[in-house]
C-alpha cells in the first residue's frame, strides 16, 4: 500500500517489518520436542561426518532445521519419523 492510500492516521505509524513471533510457537512441549528432534539430528549429523555418509549428513540437517518451522508437536515427531524412515531406506539401498 502506497503512503498516498494509507489512512491519516496510519501515516504516523511505523511499518512493521520482519518476522513475527506470534508464528513460532513458545510452549514447553514444544520446546522440548524441538530440543530431542534436533539432538537427534545432532548426533546423525556428527556421524555422518565424521564416517563421511552423506544420507546421514542429510537428515541430521533436516532433524536439526525443520523443528523451528513446524507449530505442532504431533506433526513435528510425524515428520522426523518421516526423515527418519528414508534416511532407512536409503541406507538399505546401498547409500
Amino acid at each position: 500500500m502506497s503512503e498516498a492510500g494509507r489512512k491519516p492516521a496510519d501515516r504516523n505509524k511505523p511499518r512493521q517489518i520482519g518476522v513475527r513471533l506470534d508464528a513460532v510457537n513458545f510452549d514447553l512441549s514444544s520446546l522440548v520436542c524441538g530440543l530431542i528432534v534436533s539432538s537427534v539430528g545432532f548426533v546423525l549429523f556428527q556421524y555422518g561426518r565424521k564416517m563421511s555418509r552423506a544420507p546421514h549428513v542429510a537428515a541430521g540437517l533436516a532433524l536439526l532445521v525443520f523443528p523451528y518451522f513446524v507449530p505442532g508437536v504431533l506433526l513435528m515427531f510425524g515428520i522426523a519419523a518421516v526423515l527418519c524412515g528414508l534416511l532407512l531406506l536409503a541406507v538399505r539401498a546401498g547409500y
